[in-house]
């Protein structure tokens, strides 16, 4: 059996910056980062080789795990804000939390991201326009890197760090032992590895094994929520006045017939539409690249309406697993449907698609998603559509495109403290895996935070 001081489960933002810090504080340990997915140089999605039009389920999805997590491929877009992303502010205090943001921001410029442009809404006549319609834009910094520049600032945080840091991929962590004093990790392949402090960062995709553990070894969690919604693809002109002066506009509205909440997400100017594999189900996402010779004449981007539950309903993600593997069901993969055709209560058949001026930037299913998502969450939906069609001209178009359906899984809140330390010492919970974190700048920087306190014991 190999014995570590530090070993993380997870290679995703929160693991990758803490492998940094690590090397550069050159803390006198020995780690180790584990995760299911491979290194960069493994992780080619089959669509985007042009080797399948659509998702094969590859097992692990080479979009979600692998070196860098499910930010590697999906645009590298880091939001530097406490408003949204994340709640590492009410752990730290906004202006830590702020402080970390900020410095993951320096590392990103200083490993090949310093020609990417940093964004602001603080100076934005946006914000007053959207009110006057009842949207609300939060405020934030956006240092849009793009996937393609994304990749080669991963690269280089890999060859910065590769020698202090042992790393091993295509190894899933099934379970964790607890000694007296440390951990063991237990892969699938019959491995055991021993250490005296274990960091769980696996992510999203990874947040029912977190809670699995958690719950085994008796650390307190809080239920999260679930947001489903639809991508939405429409020519990126729309909302040219928009992206092109904050980027990312994260804009919540209040619906007047339900008074829920619906929100855009992971806005992508000129880019595409893409699925990922989350444990087997299915959902859409998007991203965009820095190159101008690879952007499309398209701009896509979220709608998510948040849903929370009460006693004695406690399987969030369940209920969004269930809509996702429903839409699977009908398209065999993602659902595509012309807001013209949704909300004349008609399928988007390929006869009409065809006749459709919107082209689709990835191969998905013509279909129906009012036999999908739940009235409640579609009339949501379309009343948003109507709302920024008010600000963006345009949006309410018959040719605008849905894509269905896209689901942000959130882990259970795991209860940790300042230095996201469990009640269990020397065990850390960071991380969107965590539920504490829900963007790459918070995950990032929950990952510097806890390898500066771990570097001082060493």
């Amino acid at each position: 059996m190999k014995e570590y001081d530090i070993i993380i489960v997870g290679a995703g933002a929160g693991g990758v910056f803490m492998s940094y810090e690590f090397t550069k504080l050159n803390i006198n340990a020995k780690i180790l980062m584990i995760d299911k997915g491979g290194d960069l140089s493994r992780r080619k999605c089959p669509i985007n080789m042009g080797k399948t039009p659509t998702c094969i389920k590859c097992s692990p999805c080479h979009i979600m795990n692998g070196y860098g997590g499910a930010g590697t491929l999906s645009d590298g877009k880091y939001n530097i804000t406490t408003q949204f992303g994340g709640e590492l502010h009410s752990y730290v205090g906004v202006e830590k939390a702020m402080e970390m943001m900020e410095y993951v921001d320096k590392v990103l410029c200083d490993m090949g991201g310093s020609e990417a442009k940093l964004y602001t809404t603080s100076n934005s006549d946006l914000k007053r326009i959207a009110l006057q319609h009842n949207l609300h834009l939060l405020d934030a910094k956006v240092r849009h890197l793009g996937t393609d520049r994304n990749f080669k600032i991963l690269e280089n945080i890999y060859n910065y760090s590769k020698n202090k840091v042992d790393m091993l991929f295509n190894t899933q962590a099934t379970d964790v032992e607890r000694l007296d004093e440390g951990f063991i990790v237990v892969t699938e392949k019959g491995e055991r590895f021993k250490c005296r402090h274990l960091v769980l960062a696996t992510g999203r995709s990874g947040s029912k094994w977190i809670s699995d553990i958690c719950e085994k070894v008796g650390v307190n969690l809080t239920r999260n929520r679930v947001d489903i919604g639809v991508r939405v693809e429409l020519p990126a002109v729309i909302f040219k006045h928009i992206t092109d002066d904050v980027y990312e506009s994260k804009l919540v509205y209040k619906t007047d017939k339900y008074n829920d909440m619906v929100r855009t997400f992971c806005m992508n100017p000129y880019g595409e539409v893409v699925a990922e594999n989350t444990n087997g189900i299915v959902t859409v996402n998007g991203h965009s690249y820095s190159d101008p010779s690879l952007h499309t004449e398209n701009t896509n981007f979220a709608l998510l309406v948040s849903n929370k539950f009460t006693e004695p309903f406690k399987d969030s993600n369940g209920y969004g697993e269930s809509i996702a593997r429903l839409s699977n069901m009908l398209g065999g993969g993602v659902l595509l449907q012309r807001f013209g055709d949704l909300v004349k209560g008609r399928r988007s058949s390929a006869r009409r698609m065809e006749k459709c001026f919107t082209r689709p930037t990835l191969k998905a299913t013509p279909g129906d998603l009012s036999l999908v998502i739940p009235k409640r969450q579609l009339d949501n939906i379309i009343e948003m559509v109507y709302a920024l069609d008010q600000i963006a001209p345009g949006t309410a178009n018959e040719d605008t495109l849905l894509y269905g359906v896209e689901v942000k899984f959130y882990n259970s809140k795991v209860d940790v403290d300042e230095n996201m330390e469990t009640k269990i010492k020397g065990l850390y919970a960071l991380g969107d895996g965590s539920g504490v974190t829900h963007s790459l700048s918070q995950a990032s920087a929950s990952g510097v935070l806890t390898a500066r306190v771990l570097a001082e014991k060493y």
